[in-house]
């Protein structure tokens, strides 16, 4: 082989490489900024009843597929006591983002403030919460 043929194949070489690391680079880049949870955006909570409320919560999630999707929201105290919770039993992909509820919630007299997470199928409970005040508290 003539040096500058070899010359040229490392070079192409040393390119393809370049672009084979730069690639690998930029998917592992993209998998850390991937949102791996779905966001609690708003809720609305009344009150029906002495003790008793109802919520509904809107959620958003860019993996509402059938292999992985938003499967649940749960109400818990501030400090992570579980009140309550949702089981959404199928995705909401053309639906986004979408509102459910979760009614007749029986919450103990001295709570005045709940916390509010979404789940995801593959990851669990994580994302954006919020912390809404029980009206009339």
């Amino acid at each position: 082989m003539s040096t500058r043929r070899f010359a040229v194949l490392a070079v192409c070489s040393w390119a393809a490489g370049i672009r084979y690391a730069t690639a690998q680079t930029a998917l592992r880049s993209a998998e850390t900024n991937t949102q791996r949870f779905p966001d609690v955006l708003s809720v609305k909570v009344k009150a029906v009843r002495v003790d008793v409320f109802d919520f509904d919560v809107t959620i958003s999630s860019l993996y509402d597929t059938p292999q992985r999707y938003t499967d649940g929201f749960r109400v818990t105290t501030l400090d992570g006591k579980p009140l309550g919770e949702r089981t959404l039993w199928h995705d909401h992909q053309h639906e986004q983002p979408f509102t459910r509820d979760l009614y007749s919630l029986d919450i103990p007299a001295n709570i005045s403030k709940v916390r509010v997470q979404a789940r995801d199928k593959k990851f669990g409970y994580g994302g954006k919460s919020m912390d809404i005040a029980l009206p009339g508290r």
